[in-house]
C-alpha cells in the first residue's frame, strides 16, 4: 500500500529516528531531551531507535517509481513510511562513524527515495510528495572528536536529504567530544539546547 501523503492527513506531531547502535549513548540521550522538549509544547513525540528493526539498504531497482512506495522489500521501514507521512515534525540523531552517518541512518535516508515522483525521460524533473506541507526537521550528531571539522558530512548527510524532500531543517546540533557511554548527560547546556531546540521545532509545527 502507498503511503498516504495527502497534506489533510499531516498531523502536528513528531517522528524521532534514532541512528546509533548504541543503547543508553550519547544519541540515546540527546533524542530523549529533544522528545522532552517537544512534549513540554504538548505536541506528542514518537521515537524509532532504527537498531531494534530489521531492514534493508536500498539496492535502486527503482520499482518505487512506477509503484509510488517501497515494492521489493517489506521489512522494518514498511511499518515507519505512514509514520512519517503523518508527522509534520521529524528529528534525525545519528553518532558519527567515519565522518558520517551510520550505516543504519544512511540506509533509512535511503529508503525514502520511494517519496519522490520523477518525470521522463531521464533525467527528468522531480519533486516530493512530502513537500509544500508546513514540515520541519532536526538533525543532531555527537562526535567523538572535540575538531569539529572530524565530523565530516554527518550533518550535511541528514540535512540534505530532508531539505530535498521537503522539510525545513530548523537547527542542527553538533555535540563534540562525547565518546563514552551516555557522557553527553554531564553536559547540562548540551541537554539544554537540545530540550529547547525540540520545544522551537513543536512551536513552529503546532496548529
Amino acid at each position: 500500500m502507498q503511503p498516504d501523503t495527502r497534506p489533510d492527513t499531516v498531523t502536528p506531531r513528531v517522528l524521532l529516528i534514532n541512528g546509533s547502535p548504541r543503547a543508553g549513548g550519547n544519541s540515546d540521550v540527546l533524542t530523549g531531551r529533544i522528545a522532552a522538549g517537544i512534549e513540554s509544547a504538548s505536541l506528542a513525540a514518537e521515537t524509532v531507535r532504527l537498531r531494534e528493526l530489521e531492514y534493508s539498504s536500498c539496492v535502486g531497482c527503482e520499482a518505487c517509481r512506477k509503484d509510488r512506495r517501497c515494492s521489493r522489500f517489506d521489512d522494518g521501514m514498511t511499518s515507519l513510511y505512514d509514520a512519517i507521512a503523518r508527522a509534520r515534525g521529524l528529528v534525525l540523531v545519528s553518532p558519527v562513524h567515519n565522518y558520517n552517518v551510520t550505516a543504519w541512518m544512511k540506509a533509512f535516508i535511503d529508503r525514502l527515495y520511494c517519496f519522490y515522483d520523477f518525470e521522463y525521460p531521464r533525467p527528468g524533473p522531480w519533486r516530493s510528495r512530502l513537500s509544500g506541507q508546513g514540515r520541519a526537521a532536526l538533525v543532531v550528531a555527537a562526535a567523538e572528536q572535540r575538531n569539529l571539522s572530524d565530523a565530516g558530512f554527518t550533518l550535511e548527510a541528514m540535512r540534505r536529504p530532508l531539505e530535498a524532500l521537503g522539510y525545513e531543517v530548523m537547527d542542527d546540533l553538533l555535540v563534540p567530544g562525547v565518546f563514552d557511554k551516555g557522557a553527553v548527560s554531564r553536559l547540562d547546556a548540551v541537554l539544554s539546547a537540545a530540550e529547547e531546540a525540540g520545544k522551537a521545532l513543536a512551536e513552529v509545527i503546532a496548529p
